[in-house]
């Protein structure tokens, strides 16, 4: 079982990345985006409830895929909504399995995020330059260093074709 742990700011491509990658490597997209939509349904964003059910949601979402031996993909902003060692534990329960976890680090310049929030393909995500640079001053962004990535992708230089080609020729070879 391998978990590739896609993580970087917002509009970095992490979801540009995770569908190419989910295609070229033939195993599920877990887009951090799809826990969020989920669970604002019911709770305000980053209430304790929510950040209670998000975690509960990725906890178990990892559980089960580690039981079945099931490879994905799993995309991620760190932001201060987020525990630290919520990250620890996910990865401890793939290991615990016997799977390993990838981290791929994406990142991009403040600039080229500005630039890309109002893409109309984000609509449903954070659009508005404005409420980036208030999330972003009111230290939104702030999270402790991630694991060691076994790849550093910096999405300006490089297209999503090229990054995915970058992080396949890093991760083990399967099967």
């Amino acid at each position: 079982m391998l978990v590739v742990f896609i993580h970087g700011p917002v509009a970095s491509g992490k979801g540009t990345i995770g569908v190419r990658l989910s295609e070229a490597m033939g195993i599920p997209l877990f887009h951090n985006h799809l826990t969020v939509d989920l669970v604002k349904t019911l709770f305000g964003l980053f209430t304790e409830p929510f950040i209670r059910l998000r975690a509960t949601i990725w906890r178990e979402s990892f559980s089960e895929a580690a039981r079945a031996g099931q490879s994905f993909i799993f995309t991620f902003t760190p932001e201060a909504s987020v525990d630290r060692d919520l990250i620890d534990e996910l990865t401890r329960i793939v290991e615990d399995a016997g799977g390993q976890v990838h981290f791929v680090a994406l990142t991009c310049s403040r600039e080229k995020i500005l630039a890309r929030l109002p893409n109309p393909d984000r609509s449903n995500k954070l659009n508005d330059p404005r409420v980036y640079e208030e999330v972003e001053r009111d230290g939104g962004f702030e999270f402790p260093p991630m694991p060691e990535a076994s790849i550093s992708v910096d999405t300006v230089a490089m297209s999503p074709s090229e990054a995915v080609a970058a992080i396949i020729e890093k991760l083990p070879k399967t099967g």
